[in-house]
């Protein structure tokens, strides 16, 4: 698997995975522009990918809910690189509630990051792509294919991450543009931490992740970044609109 030649743009760089796909992708030799709100993580980001890759990738700080950085990630990468042959739409956020206590001002935030920035920066990335036959990887969740408590508007966020996943798939497919999502289960990043979980409540979380999920264990942003690179090779060709659960086997389990 090589990405020699190729740019790609990364949301949500600077950590988790984001910052794993980053380095993973710099191996393969990609050319990347990388995307995150924290400065200081981003340049840590870029001279690791720098270290293991062939070039030092272009960061660009950006709050994806603001409709000029959204541009100026698409503006800035193309005058960079000249072409766009990537997308990964990893950006998001996580936080807690119910349908008896989120609020709207929550709700809206949530989608927002989630799901309009993803839209919104798919819709500027869309014909740079088209020209170069491109594709786009989403980040979405387990949550998008099963229903959990306590995460309403996560969830109902990426269930429309993955509709979008297809609908685009399907939308771009003449003109020879992939478009599909992963769905992991818990890896062990900052999101829940970010999400409202303290550390007693997070220890809690990963030790009961070996009974949710089938593998045992949770995961590890690593083997996310490899189905992100599958997915966005040329080794997977012939896939368009899938949703592809990283997830250790959660998304195929019931209560029992």
């Amino acid at each position: 698997m090589s990405f020699l030649g190729k740019v790609i743009i990364i949301t949500g760089a600077s950590s988790g995975i984001g910052s794993a796909t980053a380095i993973h992708l710099a191996k393969l030799g990609a050319k990347l522009s990388l995307c995150g709100r924290n400065k200081d993580n981003l340049e840590k980001v870029a001279n690791e990918c720098e270290k293991v890759g062939k070039c030092k990738p272009l960061t660009i700080i950006a709050e994806l809910n603001n409709e000029s950085d959204t541009r100026n990630i698409v503006d800035t990468t193309i005058r960079q690189f000249c072409k766009l042959d990537v997308l990964i739409n990893n950006a998001g956020v996580l936080e807690t509630g119910s349908i008896e206590n989120t609020s709207l001002d929550q709700f809206d935030r949530i989608f927002n990051t989630n799901v309009r920035s993803v839209y919104h920066l798919t819709m500027l990335a869309v014909p740079h792509l088209i020209k170069t036959c491109g594709n786009i990887v989403n980040v979405s969740s387990v949550n998008g294919l099963r229903s959990f408590p306590g995460v309403l508007a996560y969830n109902m966020s990426k269930s429309s991450i993955d509709q979008f996943t297809r609908c685009v798939a399907l939308e771009l497919s003449s003109k020879k543009v992939r478009v599909n999502s992963v769905n992991p289960g818990v890896i062990k990043t900052e999101l829940q931490r970010r999400g409202g979980l303290d550390e007693e409540a997070y220890q809690k979380f990963l030790e009961r992740s070996k009974e949710t999920h089938a593998l045992g264990r949770p995961g590890d942003a690593d083997e996310v970044a490899k189905a992100i690179a599958f997915l966005a090779s040329d080794e997977a060709s012939f896939i368009t609109g899938a949703n592809l659960p990283v997830d250790g086997g959660r998304h195929a389990m019931c209560p029992r």
